[in-house]
């Protein structure tokens, strides 16, 4: 059932439940009616025979007792010709004596011994409606009584009036066709408040629904239209004020990044005149430290080696600047993929085949950016050489596929691949995913720089173990990039280990 409502819509289940509504109150006005109308015209009926029949019997005197046979036969064709409201047959017994209307001496199967138990016990008489042959029947039997005065005593003989009532259960499934027909073409009418009423709801939840979406696509300023005083006004109200809260936070967060974000590009900037300084004398001091005492010695060498991770950490946070401003630009140029990634192999000197190997399609020709493709390749492979494990395997691969070319990067490691819970956080910006390594050559920002690279050329990048141990980073990108991806493309990384 649950199945069921969750396929059907609100509009259908409301004019659904308004109609069955309406069929419930139909039906029980049908019984209600059918019920009051029986009783009434039975009551009606029956009051009319047990009337009769005792105005008859007593007009009848008191007789002889045993009765005459004839006479008592006379007497009860009489009454017979005088019922009312319907003809009737009828009945006398007196001990085994038993007279009838039809000329049939043997009682009708229609008086029960009930009856005859209820008329013995009262002289006023007792009636029955019972069913003889699949037809309703009234039974009233009547006494004959001598009177005392005000004490009435039964004489033994007993009239029955048996009658038809076929008429009245007509009469009342009559009445109860027409209510039924008449509740039909009501359903039918009441199809039109249902859809009224359907509609004056579903009409803001339709509004909620597409100020929730405009709010959704980032439309901070969507606002819904009120009327009325109802809950559903109320709900309106509480979403009208839940968008203006929620577009002053957005505004007060991208203000605040804004400031962040200059912050950084702004230090970044001040800092790479005095470090340009820094690390031409580090490197005058380097070539002069075997000269020194061992103490003087390691000092300049560690001054050598923070200054150069302070050159890169500003490089790559100059480099992230420019992603957040959106500054960052494609040069796009065709070249020859193998070529390029033994370019970026043999410019960092990672050459020897123990530690780095390579499976490069030939003749894969991609358009893209060869600087910011470089920079993508170095940094994964750089990342497994340091935290992944030597031999490092770097492919590459055109793929044809219907959403168009695509060029494949995969870059493996032999280490122990990536533990479950850094997988959604590597590519965040200074994310390392063991806290031993803060003091390490990374920056914290190489993969998160990757990241921004692959997506600006409308690619995606992932990461994951390899079936044999150690972790894959797999970059895809189209061999005819142009400019930046989609703006889902963020939602359709695979974040992965990294430095």
């Amino acid at each position: 059932m649950r199945q069921l409502t969750g396929r059907l819509g609100l509009r259908t289940r409301l004019i659904a439940a308004f109609l069955l509504v309406a069929a419930i109150s139909a039906a029980a006005t049908a019984a209600l009616t059918y019920r009051e109308a029986r009783t009434a015209v039975l009551k009606q009926v029956q009051d009319t025979a047990v009337a009769t029949l005792r105005d008859q019997v007593e007009n009848l005197g008191m007789g002889s007792v045993p009765p005459d046979p004839e006479i008592l036969q006379s007497q009860v064709m009489d009454i017979a010709r005088r019922g009312k409201p319907h003809t009737w047959i009828v009945f006398a017994e007196y001990g085994t004596l038993s007279i009838s209307s039809n000329g049939t001496r043997v009682p009708s199967t229609a008086v029960t011994d009930t009856l005859r138990d209820q008329v013995r016990g009262n002289p006023h008489g007792a009636f029955q409606r019972v069913t003889q042959n699949g037809r309703p029947m009234l039974v009233v039997a009547m006494p004959s009584v001598f009177t005392h005065g005000e004490i009435r005593e039964a004489s033994g003989l007993v009239f029955y009036g048996v009658m038809s009532l076929a008429a009245e259960e007509s009469t009342v499934d009559a009445m109860v066709g027409a209510a039924r027909d008449g509740a039909l073409p009501a359903l039918a009418v009441a199809v039109v408040p249902a859809l009224l009423a359907a509609r004056g709801v579903l009409r803001p939840v339709r509004d909620l629904r597409r100020a929730a979406r405009r709010l959704g696509r980032g439309e901070l300023d969507t606002r819904i239209e009120v009327h009325g005083t109802d809950e559903l006004a109320d709900l309106a109200h509480t979403f009208n004020e839940s968008a203006v809260e929620l577009e002053r936070s957005v505004e007060e967060l991208q203000r605040a990044e804004a400031r962040a974000r200059r912050f950084a590009a702004d230090v970044s900037h001040e800092l790479r005149t005095p470090l340009a300084g820094m690390l031409a004398v580090t490197e005058v001091l380097d070539e002069d430290a075997e000269h020194l005492d061992p103490d003087t010695a390691a000092a300049v060498r560690l001054v050598s080696t923070e200054t150069g991770k302070l050159a890169v950490l500003v490089e790559d946070l100059m480099e992230i600047s420019r992603f957040d401003a959106r500054a960052a630009e494609l040069n796009l140029d065709e070249v020859d993929v193998a070529e390029a990634v033994r370019a970026t192999l043999q410019r960092r000197h990672w050459t020897d085949p123990a530690r780095v190997s390579t499976y490069l399609e030939p003749g894969v020709r991609a358009r893209l950016d060869p600087r910011r493709f470089d920079v993508v390749l170095a940094n994964l492979v750089g990342n497994a050489l340091r935290h992944g494990g030597a031999p490092v395997r770097v492919s590459a691969r055109a793929e044809h596929r219907g959403d168009g070319a695509w060029l494949v990067t995969e870059v493996a490691d032999s280490g122990p691949g990536i533990a479950a819970e850094v997988l959604p956080h590597i590519f965040d910006r200074f994310f390392k995913a063991d806290a031993a390594r803060t003091r390490s050559a990374g920056s914290g920002l190489g993969l998160a720089i990757t990241l921004e690279n692959v997506r600006l050329h409308g690619g995606t990048v992932r990461a994951a173990n390899g079936p044999a141990g150690g972790a894959v980073f797999t970059v895809e990108m189209p061999l005819e990039a142009g400019g930046d991806g989609p703006p889902e493309a963020a939602d359709e990384l695979l974040l992965g280990a990294g430095e």
